[in-house]
């Protein structure tokens, strides 16, 4: 009876201690603001209305290099191109569908993506991320702790798109800006999970833009890395890169 009464009593004592502990967690919108705040604040990212990015694509655990260009513009174009010994591999989305021109796969003309396919170019022509504005982007944000990213605790956000895609983002504890995100999601009937290291932010237009960024299938030893060596904001930029090729 004695002992039963000793840890009620402990329990009583520690439950208020534990309940204050857990109140102390920042919410969404908390960890959302500072993320905004870190990339420049939402003046800055309102201002910002096309990326071109310049670099180099390295694949086969970097044995194979080829020059990089992606271009973003809101509200949600985005164009890559990938080159090497005078062929350009070229996804591109408009805002309605995607295309594509593979020829390190012998295709050389463009030809629509499907709708699983489009998917991460979707989200790629996100130039604030996927946290910024996520209500108004139809998405839930719920906040799930924090978790090691390669010695870090860092936030963990877990971002659910109005699509049904998954994508858990860590956002850097002392900084705020995203230093993973791993994406899940269901592709031509199978299932699919993405992981993407983001790093070395640079800032343009006012802006930190991460300039370092791996990525592709969680777990696997051999990921791309893209490394930006040239950023350039509100440039200009023709709308038709975006569309697909009016036939000749």
């Amino acid at each position: 009876m004695h002992l039963r009464f000793l840890i009620a009593l402990a329990s009583a004592l520690i439950a208020p201690a534990v309940f204050a502990q857990s109140n102390n967690a920042p919410t969404v919108d908390e960890l959302v603001s500072k993320n905004v705040e870190a990339k420049g604040g939402a003046e800055a990212l309102q201002t910002l209305q096309s990326l071109r990015l310049t670099g180099k694509l390295l694949v086969n655990q970097g044995q194979i290099e080829l020059a990089y260009l992606e271009t973003k513009k809101r509200p949600d174009e985005v164009r890559t191109e990938a080159s090497l010994q005078g062929m350009t591999q070229i996804q591109a989305y408009d805002g309605k569908e995607g295309w594509r021109v593979s020829p390190f796969f012998g295709r050389k003309d463009p030809e629509r993506m499907s709708a699983d396919d489009v998917k991460a170019l979707i989200e790629d022509a996100e130039i604030d991320g996927p946290l910024v504005d996520w209500k108004a982007k139809g998405s839930s944000v719920e906040y799930l702790g924090t978790e090691d990213v390669d010695g870090t605790p860092a936030h963990k956000l877990k971002v659910v798109r109005k699509n049904g895609d998954v994508s858990f983002v860590y956002l850097d504890p002392d900084h705020f800006l995203e230093i993973r995100v791993v994406t899940q999601r269901m592709r031509h009937g199978a299932y699919e999970e993405v992981e993407t290291d983001l790093g070395d932010y640079e800032k343009a237009g006012g802006v930190f833009v991460p300039t370092s960024i791996d990525s592709g299938r969680k777990g696997a030893p051999d990921k791309q890395r893209i490394i930006i060596d040239k950023v350039e904001a509100n440039g200009p930029v023709d709308d038709s890169m975006f569309h697909f090729p009016a036939s000749k």
